[in-house]
């Protein structure tokens, strides 16, 4: 089967309409629901005693169908003392479910266009600015304020989903049938955090790229970004350096998975030596200079320190090298912001607020000092029993070309240790590592996954994803494109190629028969060491 009919096949079997299509005016309710409110009315009620979320309304208002979204009551207000709502509330059409949508970095505004797919499926669709106005890099919001740390760090995504709940029944007179979660990057440590503190809030919960140890945070991106900057502070890569090196990995490991694509199929099995592109006699053009290759060195091997365990021992991970220096994923432009951000105002308690540096910061002695912070925002914990008890289903999926250290293997790993092995944990956890992605989406791979839809198959139907198909599409390689896809994706965008993605630790392997652009070409093997 062809990549183009994989796909097809896979948007005709969850049935939803394709991008730019008019989307159904339906009014069917969810069964058994009652009369839906008129939109505005909303604005007038008192939704201040809901429980342990008190919610003030400050409007209400119809938003009309457009080829991306159906017709909507879009609620705006706030959960006392400052947690910021958007509720987005299908008017016909709803399916009797409720979803909440993550944010990214420090948060700060609504990441509510992460609802448009979901509203188009019929989800009443909550999004919360985590409890401040800010930017997803700025963190002056959270300068020695404990209550906008506490928000941050666990509590609005609690009180969202209690308040968002809350108001849907009483919008569709009848309570959800079922809520689930999904986010990435800060949105997938809200949603570790919710299965592991607040185990009653979702049925099912897709955590993509997890912050899952806070306290390694400073040591995962200030490491990197202090290897990679030169005495004269300037970056010692250059994009074209980041290319020459990253083509150089391709070189030594990309067949690794029987296919020679670009992508790297287990990049932790990838052993390769940056001093072989060392600048020697005879070799002036297309090499690194002696202090390149030590940067280079240094940011694999991730940071050493005498006075602390990092969860995660290794550094970035071979494949990852175009994101070091990138313009949206790098250590050294976004990674700088939200590291400088961060030890300012937020990570020390007390924070030393905004003459600290980044060369103050002493890896043998501040690593103890983040921790306090950790304890507020880690999701590190691996007893999942309450959350598994109850029936409750968690994916979580991370990119093998992300730049920051996949520390989501060592949880998932632990988690496994404590819940009594892979099959008892792989019966409610299961996490997917994704050849070729960079952070959340994008990338060389097949970023292109509908985890929703395998995540409503598992809590709904009981069929555990054992696989799932992702898609290369050429024309959403970047971040925010990327971003930006509505899944089910449309059968005409344009597929490069599909892969089968499996739980981890299997990866996939090329058959050796059929269409190595194809996902029924390849075949499960378990991840080498």
């Amino acid at each position: 089967m062809s990549a183009r009919w994989m796909l097809l096949a896979l948007s005709l079997l969850f049935q939803v309409a394709p991008a730019g299509a008019p989307v159904s005016t339906s009014t069917q309710a969810a069964p058994g629901a009652g009369t839906v409110r008129d939109c505005a009315s909303a604005a007038g009620v008192d939704f201040s005693a809901i429980p342990d979320a008190p919610t003030h309304i400050k409007s209400a208002q119809r938003v009309e169908a457009t080829e991306v979204v159906p017709a909507h009551c879009l609620v705006r207000g706030y959960i006392a003392p400052q947690v910021g709502i958007e509720l987005h509330l299908p008017l016909q059409g709803w399916n009797g479910k409720f979803l909440e949508v993550g944010c990214g970095g420090y948060c700060g505004v609504f990441f509510s266009t992460h609802c448009h797919g979901p509203l188009r499926r019929g989800y009443a669709c909550i999004a919360s600015n985590m409890g401040h106005d800010s930017t997803a890099t700025d963190a002056k919001w959270a300068y020695n304020d404990l209550q906008a740390q506490i928000d941050w760090a666990y509590r609005a995504t609690h009180v969202a989903a209690v308040a968002g709940k809350a108001i849907t029944e009483w919008f569709y007179s009848q309570g959800p049938s079922r809520s689930y979660y999904t986010g990435c990057s800060t949105g997938g440590r809200q949603g570790l955090i919710a299965a592991q503190r607040f185990p009653d809030d979702f049925d099912g919960i897709v955590a993509g790229a997890p912050v899952v140890y806070f306290a390694s945070y400073p040591l995962d991106l200030l490491w990197p970004l202090q290897a990679l900057t030169g005495a004269d502070g300037n970056f010692v890569l250059s994009k074209a350096d980041a290319r020459l090196l990253h083509d150089a990995v391709l070189a030594q490991c990309d067949l690794d998975d029987g296919v020679k694509d670009g992508v790297i199929g287990n990049p932790l099995a990838c052993r390769f030596d940056p001093a072989e592109l060392q600048c020697r006699r005879g070799r002036s053009n297309a090499c690194l200079t002696e202090s390149q290759v030590r940067a280079v060195q240094s940011v694999y091997a991730g940071p050493k320190v005498t006075n602390a365990r990092r969860a995660y021992p290794q550094g970035a991970i071979p494949g990852s090298e175009l994101n070091w220096v990138s313009d949206q994923l790098s250590f050294t432009s976004t990674g700088r912001d939200l590291v400088l951000e961060g030890f300012r105002y937020m990570i020390f308690m007390p924070a030393p607020g905004p003459t600290w540096n980044l060369g103050q910061f002493d890896f043998n002695k501040d690593v103890a000092r983040t921790n306090l912070f950790a304890a507020l925002a880690s999701a590190n914990n691996p007893d999942l029993r309450e959350f598994a008890g109850r029936g409750g289903k968690l994916i979580s999926y991370f990119g093998w070309q992300d730049p920051s250290p996949p520390e989501v293997v060592d949880y998932y790993e632990t988690v496994e240790r404590t819940m009594g092995g892979r099959d008892a944990t792989q019966d409610f956890f299961r996490l997917f590592m994704v050849p070729g992605m960079d952070h959340c989406t994008g990338g060389a791979g097949p970023f292109a996954i509908d985890y929703l839809s395998y995540l409503e198959d598992w809590v709904e139907k009981g069929k555990a994803p054992d696989v799932m198909i992702g898609a290369h599409v050429p024309k959403a390689t970047g971040p925010e494109p990327a971003r930006e896809l509505i899944f089910p994706l449309d059968p005409s965008i344009p597929v490069t190629f599909t892969r089968p993605v499996y739980p981890y630790p299997i990866r996939a392997v090329y058959s050796g028969a059929g269409d190595p652009n194809d996902a029924a070409s390849f075949v499960p093997a378990d991840v080498p060491q």
